[in-house]
This record gives C-alpha cells, structure tokens and sequence, in this order.
C-alpha cells in the first residue's frame, strides 16, 4: 500500500482539533493544489509528456521550488514506466508519496518541540526580517510554554524597529512573564546579555531572544548575529540552544532566499511558517526543506494565540492535498 492510502486511513475520520486546523488552515492551498491536480486528471485519459509538463508546472506554481519539481516529476516517470501506469489518477496518488519521501529524507532527523537544558535556562533565539510576524511568533510560542508550566522570560533585542520593544512588553503583560527591554537604538548584545543575566536570576526554564530584522546585508546581519550569540555564551555556554527562523509563507520563493541568508549567518536549528491560512502556495514547507535541510518546527495556521501548531508532515501533507474530501 502506497504512503497515500496509509496516509489517508491514518487522518480520515480522526475528530482531532489539529487535524481540524490543518484542513482549515492549508484551505486556500488545497484549493489551489488539489483542484488543479484534479482538473489535470480529468484532462488526461493516458498520460504523456505533455501532461507531465504541466504537472511540472502546478508543482512549481504552488512554491515547491524548481528543483523539487522536477526530482517529484522526474521520480514519477521512472515508476510510471517500472510499474506500466497511465491513469493520471494514480499518478496524482504517487505525487503525495513524493513529497512525502522528499521531506523525510532531507536533513536531520525530525524533532519540533524544543529540548530543554538540564542544567539552567534554555535560550531560544528568534531571527527573521521585518514584517514576517516575528514578535505575534514569539508571544504564541512563549504561551505554548507557559501552559506546559514552565517559567518564560522574553528578551526584546530588536531595538531598532520602532514599537518592536513595545509590542512585546504588551505581550508580556497579556502573557503574565517577565520580559528585558533595552532603549530605543540600544546595542541589542547589551540586551540580550541583560536578559541572560536575568534569566538565570530568576531560574527561568526558557529565554525567548528577539533579534533586529531590519539590517540590510549578509556581512552586517552575520557580524549582528555572531556578537550575539559570543555575548550569550558568555553566560550560558551551550546556547543558543535552538536558533528558530520566522518565514512568512505568502512570500513565497523569497521566504526561501530569506532562509538562505540566515543559514550563511547563522545556525538555525528550525523554521516557523507563518500566515499559512493566507497563502495559495502551500508548498514552500518542502521546498526550505529540499534546499537547505532544515525542518519546518511549527507552523501557523491562523490568527489566534492557540493557531500556531507543531508541525506535522502527515497532516500537512493530508491538509494540502486531501483534506474536505471525506
């Protein structure tokens, strides 16, 4: 049995609030994906080259990435000829499995939730440009980890946006944690190193380290990046412990060059997929994935506190291609 059919008796007919959030999350992506798969099928009564031309194509347009689009495609051709299919049908089938392989094999193994220290607070750094909902991120992961009863501190080290600090004292309040801000301009080093400090006065289990997104070039964002993390292992040698990337999913293929950059800069243990419910090109997931190796951790799938999930492949790839169909 093919991974779509096990995928598929996995999923349906589970009532589970996640699944629910997958399928109305990834909505417009489906709808984009999936009915563009269906209206390829039904164009096709045998398959040939122009059909794999325009499966190609679709792959391409829901932000797999060119070079994913061509491996799935290139993949299926090869089992279509070994195993003698031409209904596109079961050709769309073999496309999940694909995708499926794909992201498993790229990479580490899979891990989502963060592993705490045993020994003193784990420090959590959160790097992305400006605009891609870094600080809303912030908040939701840090209560996703307060309601798992354990002690946050927020760091709010991107000095140089305006409000940037502002909007995550709020958030603190509204979160019930204690957070370290600096002043407008202030070298955020300086802030994350007072944040560390307090951390460890206080014995938080997390420290949650915003990080400026707004610097312009490689050299300036791996020297801004590079202080940082000196000045925090200062304190606690082994951190940063994760290194999470904020990716805004509608921008698409420019999400992945934003990754690019980052992992030159940095090293980033995990990325956070914003906006999810607001893109039609669902499949950046597997295309950050294919490129540069580094596992998608959570992803949002909308607006409230409780819609940033821990990113499951069997449900995303469910939500993207099959979810509303039971």
């Amino acid at each position: 049995m093919g991974l779509f059919k096990l995928l598929k008796e996995k999923i349906v007919g589970k009532s589970t609030v996640q699944k629910d959030k997958y399928v109305a999350g990834l909505d417009k992506s489906r709808r984009n994906f999936s009915s563009r798969l269906k209206a390829l099928a039904s164009r096709y009564s045998k398959v040939d080259d122009d059909y794999f031309d325009e499966l190609e194509q679709i792959l391409i347009e829901a932000d797999v990435g060119v070079n994913l689009a061509l491996e799935i495609v290139d993949a299926t051709k090869k089992d279509v000829r070994v195993k003698g299919i031409s209904n596109p049908d079961e050709i769309n089938e073999m496309l999940v499995d694909k995708m499926f392989v794909s992201y498993a094999q790229q990479g580490d193994d899979i891990q989502n939730e963060i592993k705490f220290a045993s020994d003193g607070p784990t420090v959590l750094l959160v790097v992305g440009v400006n605009g891609v909902g870094k600080t809303t991120t912030i908040a939701k992961l840090a209560k996703r980890y307060i309601d798992q009863k354990k002690k946050v501190l927020l760091v709010a080290g991107d000095t140089f946006r305006a409000g940037a600090q502002e909007q995550l004292m709020v958030w603190s309040k509204r979160l019930g944690c204690e957070i370290v801000a600096g002043k407008e301009n202030q070298d955020p080093s300086s802030v994350a190193y007072d944040g560390i400090k307090r951390g460890k006065e206080i014995n938080a289990d997390l420290i949650i380290v915003d990080t400026a997104g707004r610097l312009q070039n490689k050299v300036n964002l791996m020297a801004e990046l590079s202080k940082m993390k000196r000045v925090i292992q200062k304190e606690i040698p082994l951190a940063p412990h994760d290194t999470f990337l904020i990716i805004d999913a509608t921008t698409g293929q420019n999400g992945v060059i934003q990754a690019k950059a980052f992992k030159e800069c940095t090293d980033v243990t995990g990325v956070v997929i914003t906006k999810m419910d607001g893109t039609s090109k669902g499949g950046i997931i597997l295309a950050i994935r294919d490129e540069l190796g580094i596992p998608v951790r959570f992803i949002g799938l909308g607006e409230r506190m409780d819609d940033l999930e821990e990113f499951d492949l069997d449900q995303y790839l469910y939500g993207l291609c099959l979810g509303g169909e039971e």
